[in-house]
């Protein structure tokens, strides 16, 4: 007697676990891993520009010979405070950017997968049904 319900290996079909799983999770880590990758890299490069900056105003006061030199690094040091808020306010901006890009897309991952689950659902559903209303049929 043959159970029309048993789990048959040798049909077991990978290809749905990997549409419904792994693809949807390396995609997951694929995107994780670019939105590391930008936000270290800003990072990065906001961590240069703040060093080259400090260093740049460090030999400028090593250059102070005078009081009027003083008085001209003094100055300058407004315009060095102006320039870092106006920095770190873009930085600002481009990590908000980026996160705001990675939930979008996040959320565009997650929509595609729920719906291929959705489908492959439906389809698995008719394909459980069949026998079903095959053996119901017959026995009518």
């Amino acid at each position: 007697m043959t159970n029309a319900f048993a789990f048959d290996t040798k049909s077991f079909d990978t290809a749905q676990l990997e549409s419904l799983f792994f693809g949807p999770a390396r995609a997951f880590a694929a995107l994780s891993i670019d939105f590391t990758e930008q936000l270290v890299t800003a990072q990065l490069d906001a961590t240069k520009a703040y060093a080259d900056s400090s260093l740049a105003q460090l030999r400028s006061l090593v250059e102070v010979k005078d009081a009027e030199g003083l008085k001209s690094y003094l100055e300058g040091q407004q315009q060095v405070a102006k320039d870092l808020t106006e920095r770190l306010k873009g930085d600002a901006d481009k990590v908000v950017a980026l996160q705001q890009d990675f939930i979008q897309e996040s959320q565009k991952l997650t929509e595609g997968s729920v719906q291929q689950a959705q489908e492959s659902l439906q389809q698995a559903t008719e394909t459980a049904t069949k026998p079903v209303k095959e053996v119901a049929s017959k026995a009518k």
